[in-house]
């Protein structure tokens, strides 16, 4: 095992004076006012505070991304402006420009992570001056990582008293405790405040490079829970490979309370959907997205990917459960409570991407009666699966329908797969000749001769050969596999009952070929898996980016808006070719933020750097601020000192990672 050298924390000289104020300001966090809690699990007590702060991942442990704040409304959010700027530019050892962490704000206090070693960085929420910051040094584990980066954040616990820690999950997979007032690791969790999660891993210590995760570990009461996530599965060198168990450690201790095995070992439920022996190696089906959790009723919810490999399945017969499921869970012992398996025998890397998402209403749509508990999991294949969320059962139905075979050689495709009924897709679904893009003549005649050589067909047609008997080279799969949806998952009005997300409509080449050199499995994915351009141009029709918002109560699409306009190489070759693109959207994923009064998106990574505010109800631009750079991390909102932030990630190109907290002008006279 590689020996780690912890590094202390870096704290800046503060005064002592500042000293006091900022130990003042970190305070225990309460409960959320839809029922659930925060990571504390401290009785409720102060409803100002909790409806204020933003204590978890997403928002609140239901992943609502949703706040009851209202200052900034539709009558003064034009003037929003930059109130600070944090820059992680010398945070790791070359500037990232990608972030996607989304910041905690605790008792005045920012907690998220910088930098391809994922730096803990503690930040005055009201100035954006840095307080501390934290690194631990894993050396060959650390740069070898799958998922080098800031990841997607921290999570925070308190006993509900004086002790207050962050944790995080390092690019070299351990799980360290740091004291949130100061920056140092806890010494009575783990070792030294370090928990090696390579260790306890089934099958052994893995190798290093093949585990880690980016996303935050979920804490619900005293139980911290970690997810994995794999090196990408599109070539994968080895039949075997590391599973993806989920395990929950003591946030006191560190000690394993329990393990869920999402690949079942034998005796337990799902063991049998692995046909011929193939379960002795299967790996992956892990939980690489943020999870999410329903307190009240202690159920614990697991967004599942699908196994190895990506593509190819010939390695793996039979349904294997529980890759690309829904799983809930009894959040105090890991066990089982119900699941829904989404995709059966996933060829498509159609696992799901984001928190499930929970959500009371009531069961006729009118206050006063009957609430329904729901969870709803956001896909890549564009459909929002809505359950009933204490028994798994369909709100609508979702039925068993056939779908096209494989002809490649050893596949063993699922004869059915699940469609849903209602909500309608929020992406477009399957790849026709319809969706070929047709500005002029010219473009539909070349984008026709492009599609000739590849397969064309509804959704679920299988990943198909780069030398096909047929002459064609794969298999044009629309949503591609990074989505429709994908971990900016979306945002809930618990008033409304709305469901807004953001999605990208951007085709996959599906082409599999052989690699015997460089792999033991019989077929792997080819190139990187991008679609091809006709001369210049997306290969489909726009729009390529979108937000929709979704009545849950009804089950249907309420609202669909282009997320901005069309790149601006693209609106140069219109004006060229003597036509105009208008709101086209951009092949980019929105991060949404959903407060009382306004629906918030930036365009995401690759998007432009603008961030609008939306009408809930009709989705109507009432406006529109510039930031230094695209928006790459998710929006979060919280209030201090009667002041309402707004701060997100921005960065791309040649501008390296910064937040950036946006509010309303302080100046005299200017009223907020």
């Amino acid at each position: 095992m590689t020996k780690l050298v912890r590094l202390r924390p870096v704290r800046l000289w503060l005064s002592p004076l500042l000293v006091a104020a900022v130990l003042m300001l970190v305070s225990p966090v309460w409960p959320q006012a839809d029922g659930g809690t925060t990571a504390t699990g401290a009785p409720s007590g102060n409803e100002e505070v909790r409806d204020t702060e933003w204590p978890t991942y997403g928002g609140d442990l239901r992943a609502r991304r949703y706040s009851p704040l209202d200052q900034i409304d539709r009558s003064n959010v034009g003037r929003l402006e930059i109130a600070w700027r944090w820059r992680a530019n010398n945070f790791g050892p070359w500037p990232e420009i990608r972030s996607s962490t989304t910041p905690l704000m605790v008792g005045g206090v920012l907690y998220t992570t910088a930098g391809a070693t994922r730096s803990v960085v503690a930040i005055d929420a009201a100035t954006g001056e840095t307080l501390w910051m934290y690194r631990l040094y894993e050396g060959e584990r650390g740069s070898q990582a799958p998922r080098p980066n800031s990841g997607r954040g921290v999570s925070y616990w308190s006993d509900g008293n004086d002790d207050e820690r962050i944790f995080l999950v390092t690019p070299g997979f351990h799980l360290v405790a740091i004291a949130a007032a100061s920056g140092v690791p806890v010494d009575e969790f783990g070792e030294e405040g370090v928990v090696d999660l390579m260790i306890g891993t089934r099958g052994g210590v893995p190798p290093i490079g093949t585990i880690g995760s980016s996303s935050p570990p979920l804490v619900v009461g005293d139980l911290v829970i970690v997810g994995p996530a794999m090196r990408l599965g599109m070539r994968p060198p080895a039949l075997s490979n590391t599973k993806g168990d989920v395990r929950a450690f003591d946030a006191r201790t560190g000690e394993l309370r329990w393990v869920f095995h999402t690949i079942p070992e034998a005796g337990e439920y799902g063991y049998e959907t692995w046909l011929d022996d193939s379960i002795e190696t299967a790996g992956n089906v892990a939980v690489w997205a943020p999870m999410s959790a329903d307190v009240e009723n202690g159920l614990l919810y697991l967004p599942v990917e699908a196994a190895t490999n990506d593509y190819y399945g010939g390695h793996r017969p039979g349904d294997n459960l529980f890759s690309s499921s829904l799983v809930c869970l009894d959040v105090a012992t890991g066990k089982r409570v119900w699941h829904y398996q989404l995709i059966h025998h996933d060829i498509w890397d159609y696992d799901p991407p984001t928190a499930p998402i929970l959500v009371d209403l009531p069961a006729d749509g009118r206050r006063g009666t009957r609430q329904r508990q729901l969870v709803a999991q956001l896909t890549k294949q564009g459909w929002a699966y809505v359950f009933d969320r204490l028994t798994g059962e369909p709100v609508w139905p979702i039925e068993q329908r056939p779908v096209p075979t494989s002809d490649v050689p050893g596949e063993h495709t699922a004869p059915m797969q699940p469609f849903v009924s209602r909500p309608p897709p929020f992406e477009r679904q399957g790849f026709a000749e319809s969706d070929l893009i047709d500005f002029t003549p010219e473009l539909r005649a070349a984008a026709l001769e492009v599609a000739a050589r590849y397969r064309l067909g509804p959704l679920f047609t299988p990943p198909s050969l780069a030398d096909a008997a047929d002459g064609t080279r794969g298999t044009l799969s629309l949503p591609g596999a990074l989505g429709g949806a994908n971990w900016e998952a979306g945002a809930v009005d618990p008033d409304t009952g709305y469901l807004y997300v953001g999605s990208s409509t951007s085709p996959s080449v599906l082409s599999l070929t052989t690699d015997p050199e460089n792999s033991e499995h019989r077929y792997v994915a080819e190139g990187g898996g991008g679609a091809p351009r006709v001369l210049g141009w997306p290969l489909v029709r726009p729009p390529w980016g979108r937000i929709t918002a979704i009545d849950l109560k009804t089950g249907d699409l309420m609202w669909q808006q282009p997320n901005g306009w069309a790149p601006a190489a693209l609106e140069a070759r219109a004006a060229q070719a003597g036509f105009e693109l208008g709101r086209t959207g951009k092949p980019t994923r929105a991060g949404v933020l959903a407060t009382k009064t306004l629906l918030f998106a930036g365009e995401g990574w690759g998007g432009a750097p603008i961030f609008r505010a939306h009408d809930k109800q009709t989705g109507e631009v009432l406006a529109e601020i510039n930031l230094p750079a695209s928006q790459t991390g998710l929006p979060m909102t919280y209030r201090l000192d009667g002041r309402q932030f707004v701060v997100m990630s921005v960065g791309g190109g040649d501008h390296p990672a910064e937040i950036v907290a946006l509010a309303l002008p302080e100046s005299p006279g200017a009223p907020i």
